[in-house]
């Protein structure tokens, strides 16, 4: 090991606690605007009762459907349940997926006016097909994808881009989920953010073209390691000095004030110009009960973090231990403000969370 990755492997630089815990209590006092693609997650649960006669697959009795949000629907949640005031702005369906998202957040006293209906348009939709026996805990035998076959109109773009830039106005920040349904564009973000008079704070998770948006003048970006990997087309598992030159040249190239890298079981490395990047370990067990719309978490957690004050390390801790108690439960979930604070609590006084 070379004497850089020894470095690189320190221990990460520790943060007071009881001051991360004053920065999430101010999470209510903070309004986020969403920008980004509306996925349906559902779940449908079924008890296995034979194999089929007719292949060898198994036959399940469905029992039940779930539909939760997911996508970027999923990064307004957590932003909801971190109890921050969001505004969602996005596009869905005149369909059943369309229409659940829709009344999950009306029931949530979320404003949904920058939610728009397209009329004949597929609401993005993954159905996960989980099997188990009565009383046991089922598992995803099968996942089908529901994806729109034409862009947005036009004119639903327009409206996008007029909620878009009335709602800055009144945000404290902005996060970007772009998961490539079309509904974040990043030349016309850089073009409402450039003529927005108070510019918030922005935030970006894409799945797919993460430096398209290097001249949107984003403040801070928390990509997944496989995504790290796609971009620069390469591997980096284990080896951090490969790590440290993606990261850094995505950080260069996108222009960033941070760059939030989350890496599973390893973890989070946080890049910053001009400083050391930080590796820390991840929050809690390392063996995750379901990883789904984990990094929506972190997207959600470490934007208010910015936005509530915190350093951009602080804001990685707290995006850390967000994650690590995310991945613990099944199914598309969210952390509430109050188990953020349990666990940085738990912290505090050194029992586990």
């Amino acid at each position: 090991m070379t004497e850089r990755s020894k470095k690189q492997l320190a221990p990460a630089p520790s943060v007071d606690l009881v001051a991360l815990a004053e920065v999430v209590e101010r999470f209510s006092t903070k309004t986020v605007a969403v920008l980004g693609d509306f996925v349906a997650d559902a779940f449908q649960f079924g008890d296995i009762t034979r194999v089929s006669r007719e292949a060898p697959v198994l036959i399940l009795k469905h029992r039940e459907t779930q539909i939760v949000p997911g996508g970027g629907a999923n990064a307004a949640n957590n932003f909801a349940a971190l109890d921050a005031k969001v505004i969602p702005v996005t596009a869905v369906g005149e369909d059943e997926a369309g229409d659940s998202l829709l009344e999950f957040f009306r029931q949530k006293k979320v404003d949904v006016s920058g939610i728009f209906r397209v009329k004949g348009w597929t609401t993005p939709t993954k159905t996960r097909f989980l099997a188990g026996w009565a009383h046991k805990v089922g598992q995803q035998v099968l996942r089908v994808d529901y994806e729109p076959d034409k862009p947005l109109p036009p004119e639903i773009l327009n409206k996008i881009k007029s909620m878009l830039a009335k709602s800055l106005k009144k945000a404290d920040a902005l996060a970007v989920s772009d998961y490539g349904f079309g509904v974040a564009s990043p030349q016309e973000l850089g073009k409402i953010l450039s003529a927005t008079k108070r510019t918030p704070l922005a935030t970006l998770d894409s799945r797919y073209r993460l430096t398209d948006y290097k001249r949107a003048g984003l403040h801070s970006a928390t990509p997944n390691e496989g995504e790290i990997e796609a971009l620069h087309h390469t591997t980096i598992g284990k080896n951090l000095t490969e790590l440290e030159r993606c990261g850094r040249a995505t950080l260069a190239e996108m222009k960033l004030e941070s760059l939030v890298i989350t890496r599973g079981r390893d973890g989070i490395a946080l890049f910053q110009p001009g400083m050391e990047t930080v590796h820390i370990p991840i929050h809690g067990s390392d063996q995750a009960v379901d990883v789904t719309g984990a990094g929506d978490t972190v997207l959600a957690a470490y934007t208010l973090g910015l936005t509530s004050g915190a350093t951009p390390l602080e804001a990685a801790h707290l995006a850390n231990i967000a994650g690590g108690l995310v991945v613990m439960k099944r199914g598309t979930a969210t952390v509430s403000r109050a188990e953020l604070l349990e666990a940085i609590g738990s912290s505090v006084s050194g029992k586990p969370s």
